[in-house]
């Protein structure tokens, strides 16, 4: 059991939930960072289950999805000898709400159609209706989306058209000019006006800014996956219930009808307290990339 305070828990996930890595943390909070560390896993995974429970019969209409990079422990052409398959390049996939900014699921792999097809087998069973779908142009997303959705859906690719950027912003890892982008209607009837990526791709930026071990070119990376994991699922616990976006004026969980509330990281904690009254086993975490469908909200 993490013998912190409340109030001490409160502000080791203040800090984590604004972009502070672990040992700037340690330096802000006085707490250990072995202390912190396990803060953090054990508050991911009652997150986690949380979110699994509370994540159900939604209403939501449009929905887009996206993956963005990380790495653990080293990037993928780096990988030492024995790290196989747990070191290297890992990603997060994330649908949202386009309506209420609410995440629904989100899922930490690699990213070929074996994860397309958990992550969007996922989604499918969180939604209480037809929906419109926007992915960008990857043909996994397409496959998994007719398996998950049997075809009951409105679902469409954006497929954006990139140029070679400027010698001067490749040293700055600038990524390439967009030159336009082409609508491509999949399955169903999508409504043209709603084909976009524009806020998964926003909800990206977040995430880079929030955790900082999705910050590039900073040795703040993930070490563990599990710890990877536990970081993304705190992250979407306090964006869907705690934190209010300026745009709808509440918390996505309350734009979405899940809650009825604006959450408090105090009531975060109250998950964790509840799981240390009856245990939440640790393997609810993958490890490896055999077990890792079971990251998933």
């Amino acid at each position: 059991m993490n013998r912190l305070s409340n109030e001490q828990r409160a502000r080791v996930i203040a800090c984590l939930v604004e972009g502070n890595s672990i040992r700037g943390t340690v330096r802000m909070t006085g707490v250990a960072k072995n202390t912190v560390t396990k803060l953090l896993v054990d508050m991911g995974i009652v997150c986690s289950v949380m979110q699994d429970r509370t994540m159900r019969d939604l209403t939501c209409e449009r929905i887009q999805c996206d993956e963005i990079w990380s790495f653990v422990g080293s990037k993928q052409k780096h990988i030492p000898e024995g790290k196989e398959g747990v070191y290297g390049d890992w990603w997060t996939w994330v649908a949202i709400d386009a309506d209420t900014k609410l995440v629904p699921t989100f899922h930490v792999g690699g990213r070929d159609i074996g994860e397309a097809q958990t992550f969007i087998s996922d989604l499918a069973k969180r939604l209480r209706h037809r929906v419109q779908l926007t992915t960008d142009g990857r043909n996994p997303y397409l496959v998994a989306g007719r398996g998950a959705f049997k075809n009951e859906i409105d679902y469409a690719m954006l497929h954006k058209i990139y140029g070679n950027p400027p010698k001067e912003d490749q040293r700055r890892y600038s990524p390439g000019v967009c030159l336009g982008q082409e609508k491509q209607p999949k399955i169903g009837r999508p409504d043209y006006a709603h084909i976009s990526t524009s806020y998964v791709e926003r909800q990206n930026l977040t995430m880079r800014m929030s955790m900082r071990r999705f910050t590039r070119l900073t040795n703040a990376f993930s070490k563990k996956v599990e710890n990877l994991t536990a970081a993304v699922s705190l992250h979407f616990a306090y964006y869907n219930f705690c934190r209010v976006h300026s745009s709808i004026g509440t918390t996505s969980a309350m734009a979405a009808g899940v809650t009825d509330r604006v959450w408090t990281l105090n009531d975060l904690i109250g998950l964790l307290e509840e799981a240390e009254a009856t245990p939440i086993r640790r393997g609810s975490y993958a490890k490896t990339r055999q077990n890792r469908d079971q990251i998933s909200t």
